[in-house]
């Protein structure tokens, strides 16, 4: 990975900013983007601090033109593009019966179109330099998640594309990746949206049960230096895959019983 481009967008916290850092430690160097530009200085300079060539661009990934200024930014700073690495996203919590349909566009915008957008401005390139595109998905996109449909929505169109993308470019010597982390800690559950559009500010989950984010890197970081087409993480992930696939009904009752047990629950 040292002297290659990655372009990682949601990269002010959590797993994004993990990332960075893992791939930066291994020469790489780093552009990454975030809607809020105090967050995302703050973490280029953290970075920077830890010797990793970084910069940041502040883009909304559900805006076409952000991704191509990302692009071209990332092209005039370091001169190529190699990996992009989809991270920006967002989820909500809310009974589709509930929800306000601009609630899951929202989400949709963010977590399907923002890695349509951002995968096109950088292909080209990516394709030149035989790459690797990149989708942080979710265990979400192989079982959809009471409460949330409008991010399973999301994860298993992004599914579906990655498994598009991989297949057009099968004879290019482009890599992509479809990585699948279960619950991680991070910030996402934090920002989540409720079914008007207003923000969850609390996790409903114990964060400290989870995978830190910087393990979550670190497997990507290797799924990737090992050009692996899927990444599923988590024991609990990948027994909840191959349940959803084997015996669906049993899963249904699983995955209900589970999202009920969490703090203030829409199922309850």
């Amino acid at each position: 990975m040292k002297d290659k481009v990655v372009i990682i967008t949601g990269g002010s916290s959590g797993i994004g900013k993990a990332l960075a850092e893992a791939f930066g430690k291994a020469g790489s160097k780093i552009l990454i983007t975030g809607r809020n530009k105090a967050d995302l200085d703050q973490s280029v300079s953290e970075l920077k601090r830890k010797n990793i060539q970084i910069e940041g661009f502040v883009a909304d990934v559900s805006r076409e033109e952000d991704n191509k200024k990302m692009a071209d930014v990332a092209i005039k700073e370091f001169g190529r593009i190699d990996i992009l690495i989809n991270n920006a996203g967002i989820s909500m919590r809310a009974l589709f019966d509930e929800v306000e349909i601009s609630v899951v566009k929202k989400v949709m915008d963010i977590n399907f179109y923002g890695v349509l957008y951002a995968t096109q401005a950088c292909l080209p390139e990516i394709i030149k330099n035989k790459g690797s595109v990149i989708g942080i998905s979710s265990i979400a996109g192989f079982r959809g998640l009471p409460g949330r449909a409008g991010y399973s929505a999301s994860k298993f169109a992004l599914n579906g594309f990655l498994e598009v993308l991989r297949t057009e470019l099968l004879h290019r010597g482009v890599h992509v990746l479809t990585a699948c982390p279960g619950f991680t800690a991070s910030n996402i559950r934090k920002r989540a949206l409720t079914k008007d559009g207003g923000t969850q500010s609390e996790s409903p989950r114990d964060e400290n049960k989870m995978m830190t984010a910087e393990a979550c890197a670190q497997h990507i970081y290797d799924a990737t230096i090992k050009r692996k087409n899927f990444l599923i993480l988590t024991t609990q992930g990948k027994f909840l895959v191959f349940l959803n696939k084997w015996f669906p009904s049993l899963a249904d009752k699983i995955v209900y019983n589970a999202m009920a047990k969490e703090a203030d629950s829409p199922l309850k």
